[in-house]
């Protein structure tokens, strides 16, 4: 089949869209191309990829600018299968299916509860917004050929004869580093991964540093990009910001490398309408890198690291209480690297892409199945 991938907002490099997916799809045999902002116009990995150019003016503009670019490639692009991964795309993908084309949509996020913590969309319009885009996926519910979703709750709201639930579980070969620092010889060093912003905890992040006993050297790592950019200033004024050290934006290999050599991973979302029922792909990550985490305690992350026994569930709205976690993680390292291995052992068993990616590809194989079945007109 030839199937081409559409975003306007990832970049190229996404690791759920291309390393797992289009890449999943290239290897076994399909024609994959993938149309996202900053991408190089070449082969990677078996898949095609085409740059969209960006656009200097403001938010409103760089996305109704850069969605009508993904149309105009998906058009010239011809695929039999068009697979999008924005909501900001379903007009797109209705386009597309008033010429008669396959369209999938691939849903990562509750993106209605989402929007009602957007900081970029004045709080008085978010719940009307919101509402929009429940209409709209609506609709799409009743026109597109399939649904992927990452997680059973975002699935219940699309038909269930057309939807997969393939979840956001990591590769493990791209874990692997060959000589991992010993657990127990690493610097006091702490993790996150991932978009920073207030709704994940950066503030009580790094107000938690402050309340860590003077004698023990320890450092908040962050490996990400601050939403929005004047947070990162806010941040710099708490007195816990003198434990952290902002490393930016890196890579896939970088952020491999990082995680052998630290001590614990948190994953402290805001019990946001979009979080509760989130599977965090940061969360699985650590896991696999043997890390113990400390994470809210939402009711269905409680079920993975319970029942992986990886980790310590705290109020995440607590700075004393995530300080408690990480002086306790700190202080215990036999029992800390024993929660490491136990959830490395969970991402082996259960929790990684191998199976997901045999999800992604029967998907695919009944799809083009009731394709073929259908009457010609």
């Amino acid at each position: 089949m030839k199937i081409c991938h559409l975003t306007s907002v990832h970049p190229h490099y996404d690791t759920r869209i291309f390393f797992k997916e289009c890449v999943s799809l290239a290897r076994a045999g399909h024609e994959v191309h993938l149309i996202a902002p900053g991408a190089p116009d070449q082969v990677q990995d078996g898949v095609h990829l085409h740059g969209l150019q960006k656009t200097s003016k403001g938010r409103i503009f760089r996305v109704t600018e850069t969605v009508w670019q993904v149309y105009q490639k998906a058009c010239v692009i011809g695929a039999d299968y068009y697979h999008f991964h924005d909501p900001e795309l379903i007009p797109i993908g209705l386009l597309l299916k008033g010429h008669g084309e396959h369209v999938i949509y691939d849903i990562h996020e509750n993106v209605p509860g989402q929007i009602l913590t957007k900081y970029w969309i004045p709080r008085p319009f978010r719940a009307s917004t919101a509402y929009a885009v429940k209409l709209l996926e609506a609709i799409s519910a009743r026109a597109f050929d399939g649904f992927i979703t990452v997680t059973p709750t975002i699935a219940g709201r699309f038909p269930q004869h057309k939807t997969v639930i393939v979840q956001n579980f990591p590769v493990l070969s791209q874990m692997m580093v060959e000589t991992p620092v010993p657990y127990q010889q690493r610097p006091l060093r702490i993790s996150y991964i991932g978009a920073i912003t207030r709704e994940r905890g950066i503030g009580e992040m790094v107000q938690a540093m402050t309340y860590l006993p003077h004698d023990l050297d320890v450092q908040l790592l962050l490996a990400g990009v601050f939403a929005p950019t004047s947070l990162e200033a806010e941040m710099q004024k708490q007195p816990g910001w003198e434990k952290t050290r902002f490393l930016g934006w890196q890579s896939r290999d970088y952020i491999v490398s990082l995680l052998t050599e630290v001590r614990m991973g948190l994953v402290l979302f805001h019990p946001a309408p979009n979080h509760i029922d989130a599977q965090p792909n940061k969360l699985f990550e650590y896991m696999s890198a043997a890390l113990p985490v400390i994470a809210s305690d939402f009711p269905l992350w409680r079920r993975i690291i319970e029942g992986a026994g990886c980790g310590l569930l705290i109020d995440p709205l607590d700075p004393q209480a995530i300080t408690n976690a990480i002086e306790y993680l700190l202080t215990h390292p036999s029992e800390a690297e024993a929660m490491g291995q136990r959830g490395r052992e969970a991402v082996e068993k259960w929790y990684n892409w191998e199976p997901e990616a045999e999800k992604l590809m029967r998907f695919y194989d009944d799809l083009s199945a009731r394709s073929n079945m259908r009457p010609s007109t």
